[in-house]
């Protein structure tokens, strides 16, 4: 594919555009690790590929970052060495000792710690084989007290991060030993247990030369069975010489012998023509060679996919900021805050209609559990968290709810009008857990009986001691209903926002406002909008609460203060067939017939009451009876009270709250006021949003450069008939 210096090039030029300007690191582009215990020969393997000797100093610590090091082979005289600027991310040219002090000095500023970020080194050469390797630190096996210990975990976990990434190909080094020994290369097998993305490079081949004969070296070559076949080997030497002294030769040349030796060997000793392909550094090499063009041709595909996935992200988040940059302009800010509002208060009605697929949803006991927990931290006490104290705690209400009314929708994750039906339930059951607190006393009797200027009746007293010690109960369990629906609407936020947002794009785009997706990226990317919004959204929630409150309380008190009235039973209607066939039009004679037998028919709960009331003794000598019937005359109008409230506990709510809430909210968002500490927060949120919209341009220029790189490239192999 063209030549592999300007394969390499290309993908080394993406790689570091989207990797290191980006910052993507999930990225499909393939690289060689290399991995292995310090002192296997790792450095010397590196200067093989290199061509020449080097020494990057690590100190007595050794490596605890990445090198990321890049050979091209070219045809100059002599090799330049270059190193990537960390700041500006730019190659600079150095001499060889200057190369080596940068990278020993990126080493040693870690101190007794590590890190994933790399240090890029470049070589050119002729002697270089053409590839780009990860030396990551070695394997410790030994540490000589706690500290060496920690950094030795740390290592392990650093390598281990990239041996994981399944984009990189571990070059396991071991010294050519016994194959069931090699520790490194049991490692890759619990990653990579089919060894897919292992090659096996077994160094110091020449230690071993005297161990192999005619009937052991295809064996010992082959691993004696411990090494699977599909897994890519090589064994080697690479040049060496005694401590202490100089090279007898160029280091090119003593790596031709070495190889050429390798070979000799191995063949006097009979290996199959099989196994000589694995044998020295030139088939290693030349293997090395065609595995990276292999891989990096076939990552060109899915580079461009993801580059091309990126463009779009990009164009969509310059152009959404480009908008948001518009749209905040001093003279059009209220503007643009109010008509968020608008389309926000808008889209709330919908997801009350009921919008599949919006999150978060919950559960009921979820629901409840978030519920307390949200007015335990707050400290609450104006309201009663449990319908009866006879309720252990919460989970013993859960328990009930779930097991003995079994709620039918009690463990459906829902949101939206389904949560609210939902809970329209909940609220009902815990209403009518509503009795008189306190014991009516004999005492209480006769002190409400007293005496006026008029004749007080029973009826009176019955009245006076409903409004002395059943309202607060009912009370603070309506205002138990109302914190519901509070902290209901106010979880409905998130929801509203997601179906906003997520309508873009989609058939259901066209069955709602276009502004509905602009206007949710404009509150999601600027938190002064999204903050405006939410404040007056959860303003409404509080107001409608208090209104809800208000007027259940009023309500409360006329019943409390003539409960007959309240109590009087429902007309029914003046046809006694159910048939709706057999209906027709009334006539004026009917409806003049009917109005009577309406009003009679709905004084049933009050003629009751008023037979009771009549059957109580006025005779002082017959107080206790009085008392006794009294007392049960009080529980049984609290419990029609009680009844008649939870049945219509749903209507209440839709007109106290939730339709006022539906209604109001637009205004409301429409009559937002900016603070003059808004607008200052707007004006610092439009300087910063002009360096996001740079930056974003800037980052699609980088992701465009990169694709026309290797589209260009592609297209050229393309033309030389690759």
């Amino acid at each position: 594919v063209g030549s592999k210096s300007e394969l390499l090039n290309v993908l080394g030029d993406v790689k570091a555009r989207v990797q290191d300007k980006l910052g993507i690191v999930d990225f499909p582009m393939p690289q060689f690790i290399l991995i292995g215990k310090q002192s296997v020969g790792k450095s010397r393997l590196i200067e093989a590929l290199a061509g020449e000797t080097f020494n990057f100093i690590s100190g007595t610590l050794g490596s605890r970052r990445p090198t990321v090091l890049e050979f091209r082979n070219t045809s100059a005289a002599s090799s330049t060495w270059f190193v990537r600027n960390r700041k500006t991310n730019h190659w600079e040219e150095h001499p060889i000792e200057a190369v080596m002090k940068i990278v020993g000095g990126a080493h040693e500023e870690l101190g007794e710690t590590v890190t994933s970020e790399p240090i890029y080194v470049r070589i050119e050469s002729p002697a270089c084989v053409d590839m780009q390797i990860v030396d990551l630190p070695g394997f410790r096996d030994f540490a000589l007290d706690q500290g060496k210990q920690a950094l030795a975990d740390k290592i392990i976990h650093l390598v281990t991060d990239f041996m994981r990434d399944r984009n990189n190909v571990m070059l396991c080094v071991e010294q050519a030993a016994d194959a069931a020994t090699m520790s490194t290369l049991q490692r890759c097998r619990e990653i990579d247990p089919n060894f897919e993305r292992t090659i096996l490079i077994r160094n110091k081949l020449d230690k071993y030369y005297n161990d192999l004969t005619n009937d052991n070296v295809n064996k010992w070559v082959d691993g004696f069975g411990d090494l699977p076949e599909g897994l890519a080997r090589f064994a080697l030497t690479l040049p060496w010489w005694r401590e202490g002294t100089v090279p007898s030769k160029p280091f090119v040349e003593m790596r031709e012998d070495m190889n050429t030796k390798d070979l000799n060997e191995m063949q006097s000793r009979g290996l199959s023509a099989k196994y000589m392909q694995t044998i020295g550094f030139k088939n290693f090499s030349s293997f090395m060679e065609r595995k990276i063009e292999t891989l990096f041709v076939d990552a060109m595909g899915p580079v461009l996919a993801n580059l091309k996935e990126l463009k779009s992200t990009a164009e969509k988040e310059s152009s959404g900021l480009t908008v948001e940059f518009h749209e905040t302009d001093p003279q059009r800010i209220l503007s643009t805050t109010r008509d968020c509002g608008v389309s926000f208060a808008t889209a709330l009605t919908h997801v009350m209609e009921g919008v599949l697929d919006l999150k978060p949803v919950m559960n009921l006991e979820d629901e409840l559990r978030q519920f307390h927990a949200y007015h335990q931290a707050l400290g609450s006490n104006h309201f009663s968290m449990l319908p009866s104290e006879d309720f252990c705690g919460l989970s013993d209400y859960v328990d009930y709810l779930r097991n003995e009314i079994q709620i039918a929708t009690f463990d459906v994750e829902v949101n939206g009008g389904a949560q609210f039906r939902r809970l329209m339930g909940e609220v009902e059951i815990f209403l009518r857990f509503s009795e008189i607190a306190v014991e009516t006393k004999k005492r209480d009797v006769i002190q409400a009986r007293g005496v006026s200027m008029s004749s007080l009746t029973w009826r009176d007293v019955v009245v006076k001691l409903l409004s002395n010690e059943a309202h607060l109960p009912l009370q603070r369990r309506v205002q138990y209903v109302g914190e519901r629906i509070r902290w209901f609407f106010e979880r409905q936020k998130e929801a509203t926002l997601q179906f906003m947002d997520k309508l873009e794009g989609t058939p259901n785009a066209n069955l709602y406002s276009p502004l509905y997706p602009k206007h949710a990226k404009l509150i999601k990317q600027n938190e002064m909008i999204k903050h405006n919004v939410y404040t007056t959204y959860d303003a409404a929630c509080a107001r409608q609460l208090k209104q809800f409150v208000d007027l259940f309380d009023n309500m409360l008190t006329s019943t409390f203060s003539n409960p007959w009235v309240f109590l009087k039973g429902a007309t029914t209607g003046g046809s006694e067939s159910d048939d709706l066939q057999d209906a027709v039009l009334p006539s004026f004679d009917d409806t003049k017939d009917r109005i009577p037998v309406e009003i009679e028919s709905r004084s049933g709960t009050e003629a009751t009451l008023s037979r009771w009331l009549a059957d109580i003794p006025t005779d002082s000598k017959h107080i206790d009876e009085a008392v006794d019937k009294v007392q049960m005359l009080v529980l049984k109008t609290y419990g029609f009270i009680r009844s008649q409230v939870c049945d219509q506990v749903e209507l209440f709510s839709e007109s106290f709250f939730k339709l006022p809430m539906l209604r109001r909210l637009e205004e409301d968002m429409a009559a937002m006021e900016l603070s003059e500490e808004d607008a200052n927060n707007y004006k610092n949120r439009r300087a910063k949003l002009g360096s996001e919209i740079a930056k974003a341009d800037d980052s699609l220029v980088e992701i465009n450069a990169c694709i026309d790189r290797l589209q260009g490239f592609k297209l050229k192999c393309e033309a030389r008939g690759y």
